[in-house]
Parts: C-alpha cells; sequence; structure tokens
C-alpha cells in the first residue's frame, strides 16, 4: 500500500509498504477514506519532537471503512464507516473510564507512566503507524472507533479525529463559562476550531492573536477579534481592549514553535523577554544561548506563553494544548504565581469528546468541513506538507485523499 514515511528530519517520502495485519483480538484494520496533515506532524519533521523512527508513518487524523475485525471486536461490522481518534484508550483502566483516554494505562506497550499513546508518533507514544496511508491497524479498535452516521460526510467526519475534539478540550481546559472574555493564541486549525468551541460555550468575547493574514480573516469570519503581532503588540492590545484588566481566559493552541517576532511593534517586548531570561539563565544554565533572539525549543519559554501569562487577568485561567516535547522545562511560573493563575494542560482525550462533537455536526449546528481549505491526494502530498509548513495563503487544513479512497 501507499504511504506517508518519515525518514529523518526534513525528509519524508510516499513510499510503498507493507499493508497492516491484526495482531491483537480488539485491533481493526481501516481502510481510510480521508486523513489529514496536522501541525504535530510538522513538529517531527522540524526535529522539534524528537524521538521519532525512520520508517514511521505518519498521520494521527482518519476516518474510513471497516475492512477486517480482531475476534474480540463485537461492536463493529464489516463496511462500517468509523472516526478513528487519534489518541489511544484500552477503555477498561480506570482512566479511560474516567475520560482521560490521553492517559491510559495499556495503550502504550513503553509501559503506564510513558505518556499518551498516539498514531504516527515517536517511540515514546508507542510508534504507531500513522493513518496518511491506504489502510491502517486500530488497536483497541472496539473501543475507540466511533460510527459515522449517513448524513455526515467524510469532509465533516475528518475533523472530528484530532483538531475539532482538541480545539473543544482547550475551552474545556480554560473552563469558559458564559460571558467570558477570551485569548486563543494561534489561528491555525486547532486554533479555529478552539474559536468555534469557545462560541459554542457562549464566550462574550473571543480575541485571536496571530500573524497569518489568511488564518486571521477566517478567525474574523467565525466572530473573534483579531490582532495581527507582525502589526501590533498583542498584550498592549488586549490590555487596550479589557479596559486594563486582561482576558479571563486563554488558550496556548501553538506549542513549542512558537517563536519571537523579530520586527514589528511586538519585537520591543520580545526582546525584554529576551533579555529577562538571558539574565536568569546565566544562573542556571550559562551554555545555553538564543537562537537569533528565540528561545525555542526547550531553552526558554514559547512565545505564546509569555504573552498569555501577562494578557490574563487575575485569578484567570490558561489552557495549553499545543504541544511540547518533554525537553520543554521553561515556564513562567513567576508571573503565573503572582496573578494566582490556573494552568491545565494535556493531551486531548479525543474518544470522551467526539460523540458530543459529532450530534452538533449531524444536526446542523457546527458544519467542520469549513475549516478545509485544500484537498490534496497522496500523489501531491509533499508538496501539501512544503506548503503548509510555511504558512503559504489559504493553506489552513489540508485533507489527504489516500489512494484506496
Amino acid at each position: 500500500m501507499k504511504a506517508i514515511v518519515w525518514h529523518g528530519v526534513g525528509d519524508i517520502r510516499l513510499e510503498e509498504v507493507k499493508a497492516p495485519v491484526i495482531e491483537d483480538p480488539t485491533d481493526v484494520i481501516v481502510k481510510l477514506t480521508a486523513s489529514a496533515i496536522c501541525g504535530t506532524d510538522l513538529h517531527f519533521i522540524r526535529g522539534t519532537m524528537p524521538g521519532m523512527k525512520e520508517g514511521t508513518i505518519l498521520g494521527h487524523e482518519g476516518v474510513g471503512v471497516v475492512a477486517e475485525l480482531g475476534k474480540e471486536v463485537r461492536n463493529l461490522n464489516v463496511g462500517d464507516r468509523v472516526i478513528i481518534p487519534s489518541t489511544i484508550g484500552c477503555g477498561y483502566c480506570s482512566y479511560c473510564r474516567s475520560g482521560y483516554y490521553a492517559q491510559c494505562d495499556n495503550a502504550n506497550p513503553n509501559g503506564k507512566h510513558a505518556g499518551t499513546a498516539f498514531f504516527g508518533g515517536p517511540v515514546e507514544s508507542g510508534r504507531f503507524h500513522g493513518m496518511q496511508a491506504d489502510s491502517v491497524r486500530v488497536p483497541f479498535g472496539n473501543v475507540g472507533l466511533v460510527k459515522i452516521p449517513a448524513n455526515v460526510t467524510d469532509d465533516q467526519a475528518i475533523m472530528l479525529s484530532d483538531i475539532f475534539p482538541t480545539g473543544y478540550f482547550g475551552t474545556d481546559l480554560a473552563e469558559i463559562r458564559p460571558g467570558d472574555t477570551v485569548a486563543i493564541f494561534g489561528c491555525g486549525p486547532v486554533g479555529q476550531f478552539a474559536i468555534i468551541s469557545a462560541m459554542l460555550r457562549d464566550a462574550g468575547r473571543v480575541i485571536a492573536v496571530d500573524a497569518v493574514t489568511s488564518r486571521l480573516a477566517m478567525a474574523r469570519r467565525l466572530g473573534a477579534e483579531v490582532i495581527d503581532y507582525n502589526q501590533e503588540d498583542p498584550v498592549a492590545v488586549i490590555m487596550e481592549l479589557t479596559g486594563g484588566i486582561g482576558v479571563d481566559r486563554a488558550i496556548d493552541a501553538v506549542g513549542v514553535d512558537a517563536n519571537m517576532p523579530t520586527s514589528g511593534p511586538a519585537a520591543k517586548r520580545a526582546k525584554l523577554y529576551a533579555k529577562r531570561f538571558e539574565n536568569e539563565l546565566k544562573e542556571i544554565a550559562p551554555q545555553v544561548k538564543p537562537k537569533n533572539g528565540n528561545w525555542y525549543p526547550g531553552s526558554g519559554p514559547a512565545q505564546v506563553l509569555l504573552w498569555a501569562t501577562e494578557a490574563l487577568a487575575k485569578a484567570g485561567t490558561l489552557a495549553i494544548i499545543g504541544v511540547y516535547p518533554q525537553t520543554a522545562t521553561m515556564f513562567p511560573v513567576g508571573t503565573a504565581m503572582n496573578k494566582n493563575l490556573t494552568i491545565k494542560t494535556g493531551n486531548c482525550n479525543h474518544r470522551k469528546y467526539i460523540p458530543t462533537l459529532l450530534r452538533y455536526v449531524q444536526s446542523g449546528v457546527v458544519d467542520p468541513s469549513k475549516v478545509v481549505t485544500q484537498k490534496e491526494t497522496f500523489r501531491n502530498a509533499i508538496d501539501a506538507y512544503k506548503a503548509f509548513d510555511k504558512r503559504e495563503s489559504q493553506w489552513i487544513k489540508v485533507e489527504l485523499a489516500p489512494q484506496a479512497g
């Protein structure tokens, strides 16, 4: 079968690989009809998320048709259309039973404390082959797979595999209540769904921060007040918009690759941050140096975390759903502590949220396919990755059509 395979930093290829087979009784083989490219995939290609093994099939978003069932799968039939959650859970441990599928005790073969198991990721995540392929083996498919209603399209369902649940998860962590003023940092696909989800929770105002014109335009169409950090200092603008109080809730929808701007109004604040952390690092890690003014990855707080903690009102809540490697160890804890901020973070428990969001889609409350801006075949996948990585205009969310689809 055809698949997009990781060979090294900056090196991915469309290749012919072995088709997956049933390995465990609760496995399901799904013939994919749609996949997608995610910002997390870019972390692996850029090398900001370490631990990838050569030969790993990329992709953690997928929908398709059940092709083969393990003998202990009692709730599905061959031919069922299904959504595949990005994170993997067994369904029977105490964490899964409490809705924490991303902290399953049994899904990750590296052990109970190894962290979230997910498709197409590094060795630490279990090294499960991903879904940018014709077919995929889904462990614990009897628990994870969610049937797609007949009136929901693949274009809609693929957004429920990862990014819609992740955006919604961010608003859940942020504890958004009716009337809240919310800042969302990053208007990529997850940021767009965080905006949609904040609106579903009746946020009073949503302020979206990014620097890509097409992403800000989409955020504005969704009803957010937008800030271009290449043109304005986002912290200063947020304070102005909120009467000097700040926002009630903030969501980091970017992660490790949120670097500091080197020009424009926000650059002055970035230089102050860099100087402050340079002084601190002289004491604790004198060998660490900034690269072109950027303290990332792992050598200092991501820009978004600095902005968010300053832009939050006292006693506000910060939700961190952007992906960070375990090597990222710095956080502006002093600012957070002195403002009585609540910090919540984690990988999305996709299986917990998919049924609820599927009802929103089925009833017509939300059409998630509107966030899809490009559809490409596997034949064009490598070029699509390049365009998405460069944040070219209108390249917000890329859906991929496997050969088999």
